[in-house]
């Protein structure tokens, strides 16, 4: 991996939102390293958007083993790498309808601490280990939810609704945190894909995923992007 050109760090890379979003980076001139737990998939989906002459590296990477994301940073140190971009896009939608557990009189806590322990506790170890890496100005997007939006909260997929309104808090106080990291310039935003066409989403969903992406890479890479602190859906900014 080449050092000339700005470095974007993905988790959840191997597929849906994730890959697209490495891809879109990738396509504007991004060095990316893709990270994802399984690196035998995570290899067979990069193969898809390889062949185009991107720069990417794989990065094995599971957000909820500290030591893995330490790692990481180790790596990064070793090759004298800033990063200016983190995508927290890993994420898992555990209820379900089939067995019950979308129901939240049913919902067993043990699975709403899984889902927390990848949604939400992810996204801080991630930080965590990378906020002294962040290059000046860096930006840090973590991809939230609608489902998780207190202002128009709905019934049903408790656990996983938690784990979004647990990663919007996360949203704000990291973005008071690391604005007094560097320059005070680094940008900690959240972002709501919609209801997005992949495995989470499923197939009736209305986006594909080039829209679910777009607000995530504008948030990470454009220079329209001065604020910090906010939760943005179609470059806009909604309600928490």
């Amino acid at each position: 991996m080449t050092k000339h050109s700005k470095l974007a760090i993905v988790t959840g890379a191997n597929r849906g939102i994730g890959l697209e979003v490495t891809r879109q980076l990738a396509a504007q001139g991004w060095r990316i390293a893709a990270c994802c737990r399984d690196i035998n998939k995570g290899a067979a989906a990069l193969r898809t958007i390889e062949q185009e002459g991107f720069d990417i590296e794989l990065r094995k990477l599971d957000v909820t083993r500290t030591a893995d994301c330490q790692a990481l940073a180790k790596w990064l140190q070793s090759g004298e790498q800033q990063v200016h971009a983190l995508v927290n896009n890993a994420g898992v939608l555990l209820d379900s309808q089939s067995d019950g557990s979308a129901d939240p009189l049913k919902l067993e806590a043990t699975l709403a601490m899984e889902t927390f322990n990848i949604n939400t506790l992810g996204a801080l170890r991630m930080l965590q280990s990378l906020a002294p890496l962040l290059a000046p100005g860096a930006r840090v997007v973590n991809v939230s939810s609608g489902m998780g939006q207190l202002a128009s909260m709905g019934d049903g997929y408790l656990a996983y609704r938690m784990s979004k309104t647990a990663l919007n808090a996360l949203t704000k106080v990291m973005s008071s945190r690391l604005a007094q990291f560097s320059d005070g310039k680094i940008r900690v935003n959240a972002a709501c894909p919609g209801w997005v066409r992949t495995d989470m989403g499923g197939e009736q969903a209305e986006r594909d995923v080039s829209q679910g992406a777009d607000t995530i890479v504008w948030l990470a890479s454009s220079d329209e992007v001065t604020f910090t602190g906010g939760f943005y859906r179609d470059r806009k900014r909604i309600d928490w």
